[in-house]
């Protein structure tokens, strides 16, 4: 099955009548641990690719670290849109970084990240919220690098950090 199909079936198991629930996406916390999981292994496959070239054209990644304090304090609109930033960025960086890299291994784990990412872009974008869908603009903290695996990094580090507690915090509010 092509990678991001999980996310996409999950997805669409919790949508009631067009209007997507996230609170039944968020309540099994085994799926972001699979989400972090493969996101670790795509990270460890591409570490073990041979040869991977330095990107002619840095790719722009988001700075994904952030302050546990800082986030708590934030309301969970504003973190979705942080994170759709944060996915928008690595979406465009995988997808540039694919026309540049032509070794298998290589393009295929960026085909991978593409897809798992681009999944979570789109999920978040259809969540009903409140305040609207989201609309493009943003402008996040990045770096540009020219080291492949730099890419699968900030990625692992985009769900194992805000992903996971952005959906923790929705679980914990909304799961009983």
């Amino acid at each position: 099955s092509p990678p991001g199909l999980l996310l996409l079936t999950s997805f669409l198991l919790h949508v009631e009548e067009g209007h997507a629930s996230p609170v039944r996406l968020v309540c099994d916390s085994r799926l972001i641990h699979k989400y972090i999981g493969e996101a670790k292994d795509m990270e460890k496959t591409v570490g073990q690719c041979q040869a991977l070239p330095a990107l002619g054209c840095p790719a722009v990644l988001p700075l994904v670290n952030f302050s546990l304090q800082q986030w708590k304090c934030k309301s969970s609109e504003s973190k979705r849109r942080e994170i759709l930033c944060d996915l928008a960025l690595l979406v465009g960086a995988a997808a540039g970084a694919q026309g540049q890299v032509t070794q298998e291994c290589g393009a295929r784990q960026l085909g991978q990240l593409y897809e798992h990412a681009n999944s979570f872009l789109l999920l978040l974008q259809t969540f009903g919220w409140e305040a609207g869908p989201w609309e493009p603009g943003c402008s996040p903290h990045s770096v540009e690098q020219t080291h492949i695996t730099s890419i699968f990094l900030t990625y692992r580090k985009l769900v194992q950090g805000k992903l996971s507690f952005f959906f923790h915090n929705l679980a914990k509010d909304s799961c009983k």
